[in-house]
């Protein structure tokens, strides 16, 4: 089995990269879906996204429309690929268009506010599908590195590993490898988690910090993950792998990173109204540490990057006192259970 028709609903940067890996692979008819009329008439007659990736050409086998019923229409794969916080208004817009046995595909990497859900469990409520049928990608995927075919690695977690193994050939280029995971948790909360973690590195490299504080950064924003997704109920070795510390190191190193680079705005002093004006793209990290501190506290887990990442955007706090916070943190073990002198 292979897939014949896919839609992608977003043209953005991922979205648009994600159409030319599809027919890169061999899918022979994928549909771009954009809001902007304009936009979709670039991609389908120009074959090109001048707004997000002007330096990709992408492949006829890919199309575009600004009608989204017109793009899932006979579509065996539906994918995902608009920011996480407006996923449910989208979807439910959608609801009924979606074939019966189609695999839908996340590529979103949020928590939703006020709902605290994973980007897969509003696509489950609201498209109202059976959890098998919805596969997410994620890992260190920066879209003008896979739009420019550099080589990466991803994964495709499903908890129906037949399913899965559908979409790792429909994505399987000789630029990019796909893996397969059985752990939905994890690999969502290591994709959302990672962005609240790259607004704290953009900080520290705008304030003039080094590679040890930065690696401390990411190495903390790890366990941090890790405790979270161990009380959400995901397996540990997940964020050892491509969707953990992979995506981390990615997201966090890289200036092309688009949580990286808000980060850094605000480290240089700027407001948040002023960092989001300067962006066109969305920062996904900026809200997600939101529903990602609430996510936390709902089940006991402590997250002291995150919350003070909440903190510098949110509540107007300033990027080094939220630095020193969290060094004038109680010291403690590295690892849980580590007995200590106090015997906490």
């Amino acid at each position: 089995m292979s897939i014949q028709r896919a839609a992608v609903l977003g043209s953005g940067s991922w979205g648009t990269a994600f159409a030319k890996v599809l027919a890169d692979a061999g899918t022979p008819s994928v549909t771009v879906w954009s809001r902007r009329p304009e936009l979709a008439a670039a991609i389908r007659d120009e074959h090109h996204n001048p707004d997000y990736l002007p330096a990709m050409w992408l492949p006829d086998a890919v199309t575009a429309t600004s009608d989204a019923f017109e793009a899932i229409d006979g579509a065996d794969l539906v994918v995902l690929a608009v920011p996480s916080q407006t996923l449910r208004a989208n979807l439910a817009a959608w609801n009924g268009a979606i074939g019966a046995d189609a695999t839908l595909v996340s590529l979103m990497k949020g928590i939703e506010l006020d709902t605290l859900k994973r980007m897969s469990e509003v696509i489950v409520e609201v498209a109202d599908v059976e959890p098998d049928r919805v596969a997410v990608v994620t890992g260190p995927n920066l879209a003008p590195e896979i739009a420019a075919e550099q080589i990466a690695g991803t994964v495709v977690a499903c908890r129906d590993i037949g399913r899965a193994e559908l979409v790792q050939r429909a994505i399987s280029t000789r630029y990019l490898r796909p893996y397969t995971n059985d752990d939905v948790v994890g690999c969502e909360l290591g994709g959302a988690v990672k962005n609240a973690i790259a607004l704290a590195y953009g900080m520290a490299s705008a304030l003039g910090f080094g590679d040890n504080t930065k690696a401390t950064l990411i190495t903390r924003g790890l366990a941090e993950t890790a405790r979270l997704g161990a009380a959400l109920g995901a397996n540990p070795m997940t964020f050892a792998g491509l969707a953990g510390l992979g995506d981390l190191i990615a997201t966090c190193s890289s200036p092309l990173s688009r949580n990286r680079s808000f980060g850094e705005r605000l480290g240089r002093g700027e407001t948040l109204e002023q960092a989001q004006a300067a962006t066109r793209q969305t920062a996904e990290g900026v809200k997600s540490c939101l529903s990602i501190r609430d996510l936390a506290h709902s089940v006991g887990v402590e997250m002291p990057i995150t919350e003070q990442v909440e903190q510098v955007c949110h509540e107007g706090v300033d990027p080094l006192k939220a630095l020193a916070a969290l060094m004038a943190r109680e010291t403690k073990p590295e690892r849980p259970g580590v007995p200590s002198s106090t015997g906490q």
